[in-house]
């Protein structure tokens, strides 16, 4: 198998097999609303189409952030923290962020395209094995300078080519990371710590989180492969 490596700048070149990778917090928190109950959960790039969609569809509610904090309009925001202690039986949700959703939306050459992150990173792996592609393209949507995501596209790819390599190093790369100073900070309370521990459960799930396309309308849906 052959990986290539994308941002968010490059990655509508991307064709055949592609993961778009958002550790902090997109992905991980899609991952935890599905465990929560949630139905499938739709993807879009910005706050407006989250709230329009949300009207238009029954039984659902938006997810998401600007500036890593919920709009308005918005039930959820993008802390697993939060998601965590909700009941989402049978809801749809409707995420807007602005890293991972925006690498999906801007995927529209991929073929197959998954979301991902550590806490599903086994399934994922066995997801992929599953279709067995000669390539794959990893999306890393929080750029090269900014190491939790591509900790994460590094560590699958590992584990995709038979190696088993140490958690130790990928939790530290996500705790040094850029974006988790913030949530390392007690004077920013509305970006818990908590959600760094959440975010870094290893292979925590045992689904994988696959995106169709219908009518113009990304979908994710939690699949055991």
């Amino acid at each position: 198998m052959k990986f290539h490596y994308a941002t968010l700048e490059t990655c509508h070149t991307a064709q055949g097999v592609v993961l778009v990778i958002d550790v902090l917090r997109a992905f991980s928190n899609a991952a935890y609303a599905f465990s929560r109950g949630a139905k499938q959960i739709m993807l879009v790039s910005s706050v407006e189409e989250a709230l329009t969609l949300k009207t238009k569809t029954p039984n659902s509610k938006a997810m998401g952030e600007v500036g890593g904090l919920p709009p308005a309009g918005f039930e959820y925001g993008n802390s697993p923290t939060q998601i965590f202690n909700e009941n989402l039986t049978g809801l749809t949700l409707i995420q807007r962020t602005g890293a991972g959703t925006q690498g999906v939306v801007r995927c529209a050459n991929a073929d197959i395209m998954l979301a991902a992150s550590l806490v599903v990173a086994s399934a994922t792996v066995n997801y992929i094995l599953m279709i067995a592609p000669p390539e794959l393209t990893f999306v890393i949507t929080g750029g090269y300078n900014n190491d939790e995501d591509l900790s994460c596209a590094e560590y699958l790819e590992k584990l995709l080519t038979g190696q088993n390599p140490e958690k130790a190093p990928i939790v530290k790369r996500v705790y040094d990371s850029r974006d988790a100073v913030q949530h390392l900070d007690p004077n920013q309370p509305e970006f818990p710590e908590s959600d760094l521990d959440y975010c870094t459960r290893i292979s925590n799930f045992d689904f994988a989180m696959p995106i169709t396309r219908k009518n113009n309308i990304l979908t994710m849906q939690a699949v055991k492969p």
